[in-house]
């Protein structure tokens, strides 16, 4: 059997969708965030070069040190080893390399004399200034290129990361906002499962978002309408029920009266019309007690052997075990049993026993069980009447009896079913009704 589609949740729906725009923020900000420190780094690394070069360049102007530079030819000058990350020189007249520092390379920077910030290559970033003395010397202080790509790749990644963070945060944030602002919305659907429009003291909750308001009143109106339309079923059917009872009181009256005054050839088809009648009143008066006050329960405590003896029930041998006293409406229990009786009688049983045992169930109820020894059902038809009896949908294949016992169940605060372990051709059917116990606001 395959699967139904799953259907979409806004939560999720809203999820996913924060998500992909965080990411992408993410993205577009750490890019933005990259530009504009990509573009500040090389000025502070600019600004702390030439600020380099110009304090190189007052002590390299003294005359001592013109002095020794008139003397030197490419000296490094002396130093700890260490990671130079900035290098100088002094190259003089005709590109001849006078005096570096310990990490500066050995020829000239610039292949010619170039003042300012300039650059060679990806390798250097150099800065270039003219000495005073000697004549034609240049200086020049340089940053390797290797080292700017660090600074900015590290500047890179601290802001991707902290846009990252933000992001990651931010989705959290929208996460647990989603769930907050969403928890109405599972309020109201947990109040429509439990809601009976047709119970004055069941109402909807207040709806706490402007949004869920239109659902609420259209739920409200909607439940009015079912109300309405269903009181006017009951009430329809009550109106006919009482018009059928007389009429057919009368018209077995009259059948009572031709079978004693009839020839014998004659009696076996009006005893057939009177049963056919009396079935008939038999509706009427499950009708009748069904939708009298919308089915709510009239609990009595009632002798059962003495009710199931007092149904006009012919042909049948009727056995009751179990409990001897329950606690039910007599009028539905009535109706409930004589339609099952009644089935009974039209699966050629001849039998029936009804128990009756305290329900497993935590509520205080009772299980009937009523069992016959008719020609029962075939596997098809009990799947199909089982079926029907869990959804509580009547239209198709439940007859009358087994409508009226589930709805006389279910008013009861329990439900009507078909034993699995009695199918069969020939075995007899089972029905079982299972009441509730009664209510403590009627017990007593």
């Amino acid at each position: 059997m395959s699967r139904p589609p799953r259907t979409p949740s806004i939560h999720g729906r809203l999820a996913r969708a924060w998500l992909l725009v965080a990411l992408v923020w993410t993205l577009a900000a750490g890019l933005a965030v990259w530009a504009v420190v990509h573009q500040k780094i090389h000025q502070v690394l600019d600004h702390a070069l030439q600020e380099s070069g110009e304090l190189m360049y007052g002590m390299l102007s003294t005359a001592a040190a013109a002095q020794v530079l008139a003397e030197q030819r490419g000296m490094a000058l002396p130093a700890p080893r260490h990671q130079e990350n900035l290098v100088w020189q002094v190259v003089g007249a005709g590109q001849v390399l006078l005096l570096r520092s310990h990490g500066a390379p050995s020829l000239p920077l610039l292949a010619q004399p170039g003042l300012g910030l300039s650059d060679v290559g990806r390798t250097w970033r150099v800065y270039g200034l003219a000495l005073p003395m000697p004549a034609g010397a240049m200086l020049y202080m340089a940053q390797p290129g290797w080292e700017r790509h660090e600074a900015e790749l590290d500047a890179a990644l601290l802001s991707g990361l902290a846009a990252l963070l933000v992001g990651v945060a931010g989705t959290l944030c929208m996460r647990w906002l989603l769930r907050r602002e969403l928890r109405p919305l599972d309020e109201l659907s947990q109040a429509v499962a439990v809601y009976d429009p047709l119970d004055a003291s069941h109402s909807l909750p207040a709806a706490h978002r402007a949004e869920l308001l239109p659902m609420q009143q259209a739920i409200h109106t909607l439940g009015q309408r079912v109300a309405q339309r269903l009181a006017s079923e009951r009430a329809f059917s009550a109106h006919a029920a009482h018009a059928l009872r007389t009429p057919l009181a009368g018209i077995d009256a009259q059948l009572a009266v031709a079978l004693r005054e009839c020839p014998p050839d004659v009696a076996l088809r009006l005893q057939r019309v009177r049963h056919a009648a009396q079935r008939l009143q038999q509706v009427v008066l499950a009708l009748l007690a069904l939708f009298r006050s919308g089915a709510e329960p009239q609990w009595q405590r009632l002798d059962l052997a003495a009710l199931v003896h007092r149904l006009p029930v012919a042909g049948l041998a009727i056995e009751v075990r179990g409990l001897p006293e329950m606690d039910a409406d007599p009028d539905l229990l009535t109706a409930a049993l004589a339609n099952l009786l009644d089935n009974a009688v039209r699966f050629a049983a001849s039998q029936v026993l009804i128990e009756a045992s305290t329900s497993t169930s935590t509520d205080g109820g009772v299980l009937l069980t009523v069992t016959d020894n008719g020609s029962g059902l075939a596997p098809g038809m009990w799947s199909a009447l089982s079926a029907a009896l869990d959804s509580g949908h009547y239209e198709h294949p439940l007859g009358m009896g087994l409508m009226l016992a589930d709805l006389v169940a279910r008013a009861h605060g329990g439900r009507a079913s078909l034993p699995a372990n009695v199918v069969g051709t020939a075995s007899g059917c089972t029905v079982q009704l299972r009441l509730a116990g009664r209510p403590r606001s009627d017990a007593g």
